[in-house]
């Protein structure tokens, strides 16, 4: 039996374990700075997370319709009703003579912006376990 600690919990487990593999991909990158012909790869799930959060908090949908004024006209895109994170090519610096494009400053710079969030996640997690416990703790004191 699994206990519902907030609403918010479960939510912050996920980003937690999105931020996990993120870092091992960046750490991946920065391992393979030297094989030819790598690209940078990297993992894009703030959109599930926020797909996820309005799950949660029954938030109004922040995406506006598009509006079709022809039947000749393409659809819209359903690409973002997806439940997964998208993994892709971080591209856009130069390649070196070997083909390698993998940049140390971006991949370090990345890698402590992603450490960051997940030492944030970590505390917001312990806090909110925190006021669980204070709130078991105080209501089996006797008055």
């Amino acid at each position: 039996m699994s206990i519902q600690i907030s609403r918010a919990h479960e939510l912050m487990k996920q980003a937690l374990d999105y931020r996990a593999v993120r870092q091992d991909m960046i750490a991946s990158n920065i391992a393979n700075a030297d094989t030819p012909f790598y690209r940078p790869r990297d993992i894009r799930f703030e959109s599930v997370l926020a797909q996820k959060q309005q799950e949660i908090f029954a938030a109004p949908a922040t995406q506006l319709e598009m509006t079709r004024t022809d039947e000749a006209h393409l659809a819209a895109d359903s690409a973002t009703a997806s439940r997964r994170p998208t993994t892709f090519f971080r591209d856009g610096h130069g390649a070196r003579n070997d083909g390698n494009s993998v940049d140390l400053d971006v991949e370090t710079t990345e890698m402590a912006k992603n450490a960051t969030m997940f030492n944030a996640l970590i505390a917001a997690l312990r806090k909110d376990g925190m006021i669980f416990k204070s709130v078991i703790e105080a209501s089996g004191k006797t008055q």
